[in-house]
């Protein structure tokens, strides 16, 4: 669900629309927060989906995803081999050990926040817990790269380079799911210019100061191949492995990268 076509800048937003952008995210960040709180063996992600859903409204949002090209939930709640994309359903109920991704969109005064948290129920197998730590880390290092001066794909070799010194650092190993990356945001949650997991530095349009990029790191513990359901949504592994997916709204600016959907 990204646009591959080139362009010479990512767009700039001035810093009023940062924070403007910056408190949609924050909307998403309670949301998240709430979700998690929520789940638990025997919570269906259906029940989730409405905790999310009410927490962005009671904000004054509007959930993005709802309704987003037919998508009918407020949140994608993809469940262990489930990469992203899951549909919220009352048939598919969390259990012990299940390691649950949860990506969340809310529109606020007309800017969206976008960012997708993974965490596990109860206590998960020991690859899982370091496939999902080791994500998050990928992120954060990855996005350090988000700087006014360098390039799109600066951000992806940041990311690919993150992600094989975190097999050393968690002691798994790790794939990059294929096809599957970030994109650019502002006004509509899918803007230009598409953001690969991975890739040569030094290449695509230049991040500016106020340019803003949803990273978002897909990692497996078995394939970098993947599979559409019949649904025309749900993206699952194509072997049944495990996958883990964190991302965040981040802005480049003069003091560094700007995380717009922190989870206070």
């Amino acid at each position: 669900m990204a646009f591959r076509r080139g362009t010479k800048r990512i767009p700039a937003r001035t810093p009023g629309e940062l924070d403007a952008m910056q408190a949609a995210g924050e909307i998403v960040g309670k949301a998240l927060q709430a979700v998690r709180a929520a789940a638990a063996p025997g919570v269906s992600t259906l029940e989730l989906d409405a905790v999310a859903e009410q927490t962005i409204r009671d904000a004054g949002a509007t959930p993005t995803f709802k309704g987003y090209e037919g998508f009918p939930g407020s949140i994608c709640s993809s469940v262990n081999d489930v990469i992203v994309h899951g549909i919220p359903d009352a048939k598919t109920v969390l259990a012990d050990a299940d390691l649950v991704s949860i990506d969340c969109g809310a529109t606020l005064d007309g800017w969206v926040g976008d960012s997708a948290w993974s965490f596990p129920i109860g206590e998960p197998d020991p690859d899982v817990a370091a496939l999902n730590a080791a994500t998050e880390w990928v992120l954060m290092e990855g996005l350090q790269a988000m700087v006014p001066g360098n390039r799109l794909t600066d951000v992806s070799h940041a990311l690919e380079q993150a992600t094989y010194r975190a097999e050393d650092k968690f002691g798994v190993s790790l794939y990059i799911v294929d096809g599957y990356g970030g994109h650019g945001i502002g006004r509509t949650m899918h803007e230009e210019p598409y953001l690969e997991n991975e890739g040569k530095p030094g290449r695509g349009p230049l991040i500016q100061e106020g340019s803003v990029l949803a990273i978002e790191p897909m990692l497996t513990l078995g394939t970098v191949d993947s599979a559409v359901l019949e649904d025309d949504w749900t993206v699952v592994t194509l072997d049944g492995s495990v996958a883990a997916h964190w991302e965040h709204t981040v802005a480049a600016t003069a003091d560094g990268p700007r995380i717009l959907t922190r989870r206070y």
